[in-house]
C-alpha cells in the first residue's frame, strides 16, 4: 500500500491537506492545548472557540489584505450551493430595503402608498444578473430563477452561445446584457468542472473612482487564497473551505458591511410576503449570523480550526502573502499545460486558451484515436506513479488536473513530466 508521501492527490475536492496541518488536529481532537478535552469536543459558545474564530478571520483579511472594518467574514453551512441561495435572499433583500428607504423619504408614513409603490417596483425593476460560464454558474442561475421566477433573473451572457452548446469560453464583455440596477451581479470566478477561470476582474463591473459600480457577487470556491483579488470591487464573495482552505463542512462569506446593520436592515416576513419574494431560513440570513459571530447555531469549531491552520501556514511560508502563492500557481498551471500544448496530437485542453484555469487543467487524451480507451490507460499509469484523482467529472467525462495550493511544486513537475512520457510512449 502507498504512504501518504507517495501519494500526489489531483482530487476536486475535498482537496489533500497540509500533512502538517492533519499532525497538529490529529492532536488536537484528542487534547486541545492541554485542556484535556479534544477540539471538536468544546462548546462552540466557549472563548476557546471564540478566539478560533477571530484568529481566522484575522488572518483571512491579513492573507488577503482586506479591511476588517469594510468587510465581515462570516462561517457558515450548507456549501456553496447553499450560498446560492443564501445570496438571492440577502441581496433581494437589501435591494427591497433600499427601494423601502427612497419611497418612505419620498412618501413619508403613508404604509399603503408606500407598499403600493414599492410593489410597483419589484415588479417592474427588480432583477438580478447571471454571467454563465461553467456548471456551477449554471446551478446559481436556476436556483435564483427557481426563488424568484424567472422573470426577476436576467441572463447577461451564456458561454455555451458561443461556444457550440458547451461551456469552455468566456463571451467578451462587449456582448454582455446587464440590467440597469440590478440588485446584483452574480459569476463563478472559476469553474470547477469546465476548468474555466476569469483571467482578472471583469472591467465592465469595475467600479468608478467614486467607488460607485454593480453590486458584484462571486463563488469563488475553487480560486480563493490562489491569487490576488481586488476584494474591495465585491459585495460579496463566498467559498466552500474545501478546495484551498480547509476540510467539508464550513463556507465562508465575505461580506460588505454596508449591507448590514446599522447600514442595511432586512426586510420583515409579513412584508416580504406582501411583496411575493421569498422569505430567507434564518441560518441563510447574513446580519444574524454575523450579529452572533458565527455562532448563532452550532458550528464546527473543528473545521474553522483546521481552516485557521491552512491561513497561518500560507502566512507562514509566504511573507508576501496572496502574491507568493499565486506565482507558485502560476508556474505549476505553466509546467502542466506546458506538458500538454507540447503534444496537441496527444492532448486536447478542453477550455479556450483565454479562459484556461489555474486550478481545475481539464484536458482529454486523443492518441490513437480512441479517447475513451486511451483515457482508461492514462489514469491507470498516472495511478501506479502516484498520481490520483485525476479523473474527470462525471457529467463531462476526461482528465482533471486539480492543482490546488496543497499540490507542491515537485507534484505538478511529476505530473508533467508523465504527461510527457505519455505522449511519447508508443
Amino acid at each position: 500500500m502507498p504512504s501518504r508521501a507517495d501519494i500526489t492527490y489531483f482530487g476536486a475536492g475535498p482537496a489533500a491537506l497540509p500533512t502538517d496541518v492533519l499532525e497538529a488536529a490529529s492532536k488536537a481532537l484528542l487534547d486541545f492545548n492541554g485542556t484535556g478535552l479534544g477540539i471538536a469536543e468544546h462548546s462552540h459558545r466557549s472563548e476557546l472557540a471564540t478566539n478560533i474564530i477571530n484568529e481566522a478571520k484575522a488572518d483571512l483579511a491579513n492573507y488577503l489584505e482586506f479591511s476588517q472594518d469594510n468587510y465581515e467574514v462570516i462561517f457558515m453551512q450548507a456549501g456553496g450551493t447553499g450560498e446560492f441561495a443564501a445570496s438571492v435572499y440577502n441581496l433581494v433583500g437589501a435591494w427591497v430595503s433600499r427601494q423601502h428607504a427612497a419611497l418612505k423619504k419620498d412618501l413619508g408614513d403613508d404604509e399603503e402608498a408606500i407598499l403600493a409603490a414599492l410593489r410597483n417596483k419589484v415588479e417592474t425593476e427588480l432583477k438580478v444578473d447571471y454571467i454563465v460560464t461553467g456548471g456551477w454558474s449554471l446551478k446559481a442561475y436556476q436556483e435564483a430563477q427557481r426563488l424568484l421566477g424567472p422573470e426577476y433573473v436576467n441572463l447577461v451572457a451564456d458561454s455555451r452561445t458561443i461556444n457550440d452548446g458547451k461551456f469552455g469560453k468566456i463571451p467578451d464583455e462587449s456582448t454582455w446584457k446587464l440590467s440597469k440596477d440590478a440588485a446584483y451581479v452574480y459569476f463563478c470566478d472559476n469553474e470547477t468542472v469546465d476548468g474555466v477561470e476569469f483571467p482578472a476582474f471583469p472591467s465592465i463591473l469595475t467600479p468608478d473612482a467614486n467607488g460607485n459600480g454593480p453590486i458584484v457577487v462571486a463563488d469563488m470556491s475553487s480560486n480563493i487564497l490562489s491569487r490576488r483579488i481586488p476584494v474591495n470591487n465585491y459585495s460579496l464573495i463566498f467559498f466552500g473551505a474545501q478546495k484551498n482552505l480547509g476540510c467539508t463542512g464550513v463556507t465562508v462569506a465575505i461580506l460588505k458591511k454596508s449591507f448590514l446593520p446599522p447600514h442595511t436592515v432586512q426586510p420583515s416576513a409579513p412584508l416580504l410576503r406582501k411583496l411575493g419574494l421569498p422569505i430567507p431560513p434564518i441560518i441563510l440570513q447574513y446580519e444574524i449570523i454575523a450579529k452572533n459571530n458565527s455562532l448563532y447555531n452550532t458550528l464546527s469549531i473543528f473545521d474553522v480550526y483546521i481552516a485557521g491552520q491552512v491561513l497561518k501556514k500560507l502566512l507562514k511560508t509566504y511573507p508576501d502573502k496572496v502574491d507568493g502563492q499565486q506565482a507558485v500557481a502560476e508556474k505549476k498551471a505553466s509546467l502542466i499545460y506546458g506538458a500538454l500544448d507540447a503534444h496537441p496530437d496527444v492532448y486536447r485542453v478542453v477550455p479556450d486558451k483565454a479562459a484556461r484555469s489555474k486550478m481545475n487543467i481539464c484536458f482529454r487524451v486523443t492518441k490513437n484515436g480512441d479517447t475513451d480507451e486511451t483515457e482508461k490507460t492514462f489514469l491507470k499509469a498516472a495511478t501506479v506513479l502516484g498520481l490520483t484523482g485525476l479523473k474527470g467529472h462525471r457529467s463531462v467525462g476526461g482528465i482533471r488536473a486539480s492543482n490546488y495550493n496543497s499540490i507542491p511544486l515537485e507534484g505538478a513537475e511529476k505530473l508533467a513530466k508523465f504527461i510527457d512520457d505519455f505522449a511519447k510512449a508508443s
